[in-house]
């Protein structure tokens, strides 16, 4: 069976979504004439005076960055979601719309400009996670906050706006599709085993050790079995919790060692800043029982063969569904190598 799913085109079943990917093993011997990007050979500064997310600038709404040492957060400029919209619905026979509210916030890493996740220490990063607790538990406890989502664009092909080190944070009323999806898969295997279903997946990745990246005594960083983007990760807790507030003082120092294992081993694997989409998905803070989350945190990087060949979600994958050329046990291998 596991020879199989290296020669031949197949199904692989997303447990926590409920959704199905297409594994095309031969299609990675397929010559490339598609489009190349360009490596961006840009040395940026520690401090760029232009930079609106850099310590002591003004940002575009006239308020001045504090000199920041290590991490700022603000209220987004240009948020997504409004606090103080309107309340409305609409039911016009098959046109529905609600009204959405919530808060977006920005999370500067460092004030150093030309840094990443990938160039910060494990201490500089449990500073992040910090932050990103802070943020949770203070926004979850707002009454009309019922979702929590943090996440990060990295690089100009993920439609980053700035290269500095940041990621955002959006809080709103309603759970976002991804995270229903989640909610509802976990809790029907919760009432059905009495366990976490990421808890027993975690458990059945240890025992195969085929698409393990990096592991310490409170986290695992692997491929998931299901995995779309070609050098996809996850990272989740060998412990069942439902959201980053659970972590105690050592879990979240080895949290912020997991992101370093994983952000390195990225950059190295094409020798370039490696580009992804980041995000932690966490339990809602509705108020309800939530007993059945097990949160984790995913990276979905673009880049295929190269640092110039992208990943494109079109055609079938937009009509049909995700699909994937190089397997995840192809992709695990490479990865696992170039862990520090």
């Amino acid at each position: 069976m596991k020879t199989d799913l290296q020669d031949y085109s197949h199904k692989r079943f997303n447990i926590l979504t409920g959704e199905w990917v297409l594994v095309s093993p031969h299609r990675a011997k397929r010559p490339w004439q598609g489009q190349n990007e360009e490596i961006s050979k840009e040395i940026r500064p520690s401090h760029d005076p232009t930079c609106y997310l850099c310590a002591g600038n003004t940002r575009i709404n006239g308020e001045i960055n504090p000199n920041y040492e290590d991490v700022f957060v603000f209220t987004n400029d240009f948020a997504a979601l409004q606090n103080d919209s309107k309340s409305f619905q609409i039911n016009d026979g098959l046109l529905q719309a609600q009204s959405e509210t919530g808060i977006c916030k920005v999370v500067c890493f460092s004030p150093d400009h030309s840094k990443s996740l990938a160039d910060m220490s494990a201490t500089a990063i449990e500073k992040v996670v910090f932050a990103w607790q802070k943020e949770y538990k203070e926004l979850g406890n707002i009454d009309t906050i019922n979702y929590v989502q943090i996440f990060e664009n990295k690089g100009a092909v993920m439609g980053c706006s700035n290269p500095h080190p940041h990621g955002q944070i959006w809080s709103q009323s309603t759970l976002p599709n991804e995270v229903d999806k989640k909610d509802k898969a976990q809790l029907a295997y919760y009432n059905t085993n009495t366990s976490s279903l990421l808890g027993d997946y975690l458990g059945q990745e240890l025992n195969e050790k085929e698409r393990i990246i990096f592991e310490n005594d409170a986290f695992v960083v692997l491929v998931p079995f299901w995995a779309v983007w070609p050098f996809e990760t996850m990272i989740v807790p060998r412990r069942a919790q439902g959201s980053i507030l659970d972590l105690n003082a050592e879990e979240t120092l080895l949290f912020a060692e997991a992101i370093s294992a994983i952000t390195k081993a990225y950059d190295k694997l094409f020798n370039t800043s490696f580009p992804y989409s980041s995000g932690i998905h966490q339990s809602p803070t509705n108020g309800e029982d939530n007993s059945h989350w097990h949160w984790h945190m995913s990276f979905y990087p673009p880049l295929l063969r190269s640092a110039t060949v992208k990943k494109f979600m079109v055609g079938y994958e937009m009509f049909g569904s995700p699909q994937r050329d190089i397997t995840p046990e192809v992709a695990a291998k490479m990865l696992a190598t170039l862990v520090e």
